[in-house]
């Protein structure tokens, strides 16, 4: 983007507010038209956008359909069932001091927002809180992930041919361009990545005190003891591990588990990737590659924090890792500061669920932890004893599938919730709306609740004052 068009944002920004303060966004009629526009270009350019994401990186058609277009397609579905009823006046109860009288909370729209995607899901996560933000009736910025070209490209050239170009538009660029979108006063700011940009969101956005939903990561562990099938939990995490390269926020981060396990685990683990994957990795093409080379050599890097049990191979030049399994790895390593956010997989030894437990309640809240358990107890604890965005029993990351569980994080793996129709509660304010009638005998004696204490009279005298004229 151009030093003009850096110049243009704050026209683009202040045309959206001007469609909103118009109404164009308002009616259901013009909500369900936009999702089923955009519902009809991921099915339509299908062959476009997986050829997109098979560029930035290396994702197999399959896996595009799966995770990317065919999620969104799910979510506006579910979006477009249960809309008018997200979108109906919800009436509550009115005590008994103040009947007659009617309440009821009206959900409306906050304004212009901003979504700010990541390059990992670069399709899904930019336009799946598009979706919450068309449904709730605002305008829309949406801006791609200059990491992810080609799919920015994409989502640039498309979307504004087929969405209402009043209400929402496209800003590629990278840092300058996101910095002056966030110089830019929204009504909600939608950001998805990692902590420390998350960071420089919410200082801007508390600028114009807007509220923002962060959607970041963390290290998610998985604990695996040895009442499970371990053949099946190895197979399960491998897949949420290994999926798009590891390059998924809520991937197992690392595996704790008792020395005898880990050892009966780390086979497994690698005849769970051979039927996955087969013999070679590089070759198959539903594995994918690392985003860019700074990525790549950050990951390389971690390869000598454990012996190398499964994997190890890499090639810079295609930004190809091998699934990798590390044993030995120690609790300070590298390896186990940051977020991995690519295919290696430390199995880390504990001396049972205590010390498991201790250890992740001891670090930051992860975005998920995953636990593989026959015992009750063992899953009560996990329960009571940590906290995360979200807990999976014998299954990682398949809570993104299910539309009413909330997706999001808590403490430094993020701040609010979205899917279903937290998506559309996202981006709405919820206004309290009471209605009582104008009547002389409205707050008469006869429909007061009997006072018993001085506090029950205040009460009645400050509603009392109701009835007095100029009141």
């Amino acid at each position: 983007m151009t030093a003009t068009a850096l110049d243009r944002i704050p026209m683009i920004v202040a045309g959206l507010r001007h469609s909103f303060s118009r109404g164009i966004t308002r009616p259901e009629v013009w909500r369900r038209e936009q999702l089923m526009r955009l519902r009809a270009l991921l099915q339509d350019r299908g062959a476009d956008f997986e050829a997109a994401l098979r560029s930035d990186l290396g994702k197999s058609g399959t896996e595009a359909q799966l995770t990317e277009i065919g999620f969104l397609v799910s979510e506006i579905d579910h979006a477009l069932a249960h809309l008018s009823r997200w979108m109906r006046p919800r009436r509550v109860r009115v005590p008994l001091a103040v009947q007659p009288a009617s309440a009821r909370i009206v959900p409306e729209p906050l304004g212009v927002v901003l979504v700010i995607a990541p390059w990992n899901y670069p399709l899904m996560l930019a336009l799946s809180p598009v979706v919450g933000a068309l449904a709730a009736g605002n305008s829309v910025v949406i801006k791609p992930s200059e990491l992810a070209p080609a799919t920015s490209a994409l989502i640039a050239r498309l979307v504004p041919d087929v969405l209402d170009r009043r209400a929402v538009a496209v800003i590629e660029g990278a840092v300058p361009e996101t910095t002056a979108l966030l110089a830019e006063r929204f009504d909600h700011i939608f950001y998805t990545g990692n902590a420390r940009v998350g960071r420089i969101v919410a200082r801007a956005a508390a600028e114009h005190l807007t509220p923002v939903t962060l959607e970041l990561g963390g290290k998610s562990p998985a604990y695996v003891d040895g009442t499970v099938p371990l053949h099946l939990a190895a197979r399960r995490i491998a897949w949420g591990k290994f999926m798009n390269a590891g390059q998924t926020c809520v991937a197992p981060d690392y595996v704790l588990g008792r020395p005898e396990v880990l050892r009966a685990l780390a086979p497994l683990l690698a005849e769970a990737v051979h039927d996955l994957y087969g013999s070679a990795p590089e070759k198959n093409p539903d594995y994918g590659r690392i985003v860019n080379a700074a990525q790549f050599d950050r990951l390389v890097a971690f390869l000598d924090d454990g012996e190398i049990v499964l994997g190890g191979a890499y090639d810079a030049a295609r930004r190809f890792i091998a699934p990798t399994v590390l044993v030995g790895v120690e609790r300070t390593a590298a390896v186990m500061r940051d977020e991995i956010f690519g295919p290696i997989l430390p199995l880390v030894e504990v001396s049972g669920l205590d010390d498991a437990l201790a250890f992740v309640a001891g670090r930051e809240k992860p975005l998920a932890a995953y636990v593989f358990s026959e015992h009750t107890a063992v899953r009560r604890r996990w329960e009571r004893e940590t906290s995360s965005g979200a807990l999976g029993f014998d299954a990682p990351a398949l809570h993104l599938v299910v539309p009413e569980l909330p997706f999001g994080g808590v403490g430094e793996s993020g701040m609010g919730a979205y899917h279903g129709e937290r998506s559309f509660r996202a981006f709405s304010h919820e206004k309290a709306v009471l209605a009582k009638p104008l009547t002389p005998d409205t707050l008469s004696s006869t429909i007061m609740p009997p006072f018993t204490s001085r506090k029950d009279a205040l009460v009645r005298r400050w509603l009392g004052k109701l009835r007095e004229p100029g009141i």
